[in-house]
């Protein structure tokens, strides 16, 4: 289900909070777009934190550290990245007001990045925002193999430490449904969100927001598998 928006200055990151508390995300038909329409699919994509899966080459990768990962250290070139053009995708959904909200919202700290990096190279990364005890996953992107997989594995592991219940992928694709991705209906969504949204919040930054070994990440997404 989707609603076009017709009033743009109605949409502040307050809005947009309360929105992902009922289901509901923005999005634009294309970077050039000015407007935005909400969504709430009928089959809303979820990765169980509990029935992760990681690879074993990736394992490899993960724990031979060839990236160094942080956390929040560089939000606006991430959401940049995540919009540039990649290949199979040339045009994308996150448009200037888009990049504009969840920069609000990680000022107001419910939108946070995972990076990757090569030395002073930004190669992958992903972001997200953080509610109660859910984070909904918005892009990710890459220019090295295995950077974005290797951001995805690390929030994986600092979402289980900080207690989180829900990891919302919005939609499943073949890349996340390797990793455990599954669809669920929209009524069983919502029963997980409200019950994620219940209660104490988790804490998004319990783990350092500097790298922690691959190796330790594996460790805390093994206690949940």
């Amino acid at each position: 289900m989707t609603a076009r928006d017709s009033a743009s200055s109605e949409i502040t990151p307050a809005v947009l909070l309360r929105a992902y508390a009922c289901g509901i995300f923005p999005m634009a038909e294309s970077a050039d777009d000015p407007t935005l329409f909400w969504v709430e699919p009928e089959m809303r994509g979820v990765i169980p934190l509990d029935g992760f899966r990681v690879a074993s080459r990736l394992a490899r990768t993960v724990r031979s550290d060839v990236f160094r990962v942080t956390v929040n250290t560089a939000f606006k070139a991430t959401i940049a990245g995540c919009a540039a053009p990649q290949a199979g995708r040339e045009d994308t959904w996150i448009n200037k007001r888009i990049r504009d909200l969840y920069g609000g919202l990680h000022e107001l700290g419910h939108c946070h990045s995972v990076e990757a990096w090569q030395g002073n190279d930004l190669v992958g990364g992903l972001y997200g925002v953080s509610l109660g005890r859910a984070f909904f996953g918005e892009s990710m992107f890459h220019t090295a193999r295995d950077a974005s997989k290797v951001a995805l594995v690390h929030l994986v592991a600092r979402l289980i430490s900080g207690g989180f219940e829900l990891l919302d992928t919005q939609y499943v694709t073949e890349h996340l449904r390797s990793f455990g991705a599954m669809e669920i209906s929209r009524r069983r969504y919502t029963a997980l969100l409200d019950k994620a949204l219940a209660g104490e919040s988790a804490d998004f930054l319990k783990l350092p927001g500097n790298a922690i070994p691959g190796a330790r990440a594996l460790e805390i997404i093994a206690t949940r598998s």
